[in-house]
């Protein structure tokens, strides 16, 4: 029997919650026994090859890229889990929120401190993708299943979740493992 696939990517963030899946140590032995990775920077596959069990997702949605590949995401994963902040409230990035979207702009071109660009020049590539006006949590653009809060997660909070979710079981995460003081 083929195993469960687990997808992952990395939105608007910065990687740490990747990180932290890599932090089970040994334990990723025992998840590669579990699981095959599909579409994920673990194993660099970049388009799906079919249905996926599993979904993660880190960090928010703040292009039309990030949409894109969420709603991807949503299309091809049985669950899709929210995991970190910048997935489940903007995190970081959602500190831009609070400035006009010309502003942001303004100041990381034309005239932030370190700024060097005579020609006054806005980046306007078409390859680069359309920012939105805001940075939105996935679940705004999505139906999410779970949400894994921390920036970043531990590792053991993402590997209980993982194990209770391919063992058919309800994701029961102890106090220790979602408290931040």
């Amino acid at each position: 029997m083929a195993k469960p696939k687990v997808a992952t990517a990395s939105l608007a963030g910065c990687f740490g919650c990747h990180m932290s899946l890599l932090d089970i140590d040994d334990r990723i032995l025992k998840l590669i026994d579990l699981v095959d990775f599909d579409k994920s920077p673990v194993d660099d596959i970049k388009e799906f090859t079919g249905p996926c069990r599993i979904g993660i997702i880190e960090g928010g949605c703040c292009n039309e890229e990030n949409v894109r590949v969420l709603r991807d995401f949503r299309k091809h994963c049985d669950i899709l889990i929210a995991c970190g902040d910048c997935a489940t409230m903007g995190g970081i990035p959602a500190m831009r929120n609070t400035i006009p979207l010309k502003e942001c702009l303004d100041e990381a071109y034309l005239n932030g401190p370190t700024v060097y660009n005579p020609q006054k020049i806005l980046p306007n590539d078409k390859e680069l993708p359309l920012l939105l006006n805001r940075v939105y949590p996935c679940q705004e653009v999505v139906k999410i299943d779970y949400f894994l809060p921390g920036c970043p997660p531990s590792a053991d909070t993402l590997w209980q979740a993982l194990v209770a979710l391919l063992g058919d079981k309800p994701v029961e995460l102890p106090y220790e493992l979602i408290k931040y003081d």
